[in-house]
């Protein structure tokens, strides 16, 4: 029996390889206008919610920097099925080379990762990222052969008051604003107390 041959002619009499060059974001916009292309373009989506909208749909994955590939691993976790349970995420400095609006983006998908479940260990030197924490571990005193000590553990408040953290010297005034400073503790309440549920 002869198989059947692969129709090229994509989308509109488009060839869908054209859309290789095309921009995760543009082809959410030229998937979702036809009904047969919806479900790529929901797929796609969740590559803009992570902050990733501006990659090229044919990019090779070779040219990705370190974070553009662990925020591809979470957008893969954030549509994987709730049946495959609880995980434990490691992002080493995920924000590098982030816009703090696409900063803003990732919080909110390390938000959709602890509502379900999950729990996140993330290595970051951000502070809009470290005010954001449940608990922070600030390592030092200073970088490379001077460092690799436990300086102070804690919420990000209390690190912002231990004087030996060079971290929370600068964390006082990202945490200065008391609508932040409410912000983040009320998050980080509404997340404990759904991990007591």
């Amino acid at each position: 029996m002869a198989r059947a041959a692969i129709d090229p002619v994509g989308v509109d009499r488009r060839p869908v390889l054209e859309q290789r060059s095309a921009s995760v974001a543009e082809g959410i916009r030229f998937f979702s206008e036809h009904p047969e292309g919806r479900r790529v373009a929901k797929k796609l989506s969740v590559l803009a919610n992570v902050g990733l909208g501006y990659l090229r749909l044919g990019q090779p994955a070779t040219t990705l920097s370190g974070g553009e590939a662990q925020r591809i691993k979470l957008a893969h976790h954030l549509t994987a099925s709730e049946e495959a349970g609880r995980g434990l995420f490691i992002f080493d400095e995920p924000t590098t080379g982030l816009h703090l609006d696409d900063i803003a983006t990732l919080l909110k998908c390390f938000d959709a990762l602890l509502a379900a479940g999950h729990s996140l260990v993330v290595i970051e030197h951000n502070l809009h990222v470290i005010k954001s924490a449940d608990m922070v571990i600030d390592l030092g005193p200073d970088a490379g052969d001077e460092g690799g000590e436990v300086v102070a553990v804690g919420t990000p408040e209390e690190i912002a008051q231990d004087p030996r953290s060079l971290t929370g010297q600068f964390l006082r005034s990202v945490l200065g604003k008391a609508a932040e400073t409410t912000t983040s503790r009320e998050q980080r309440a509404g997340r404990q107390a759904k991990k007591k549920k």
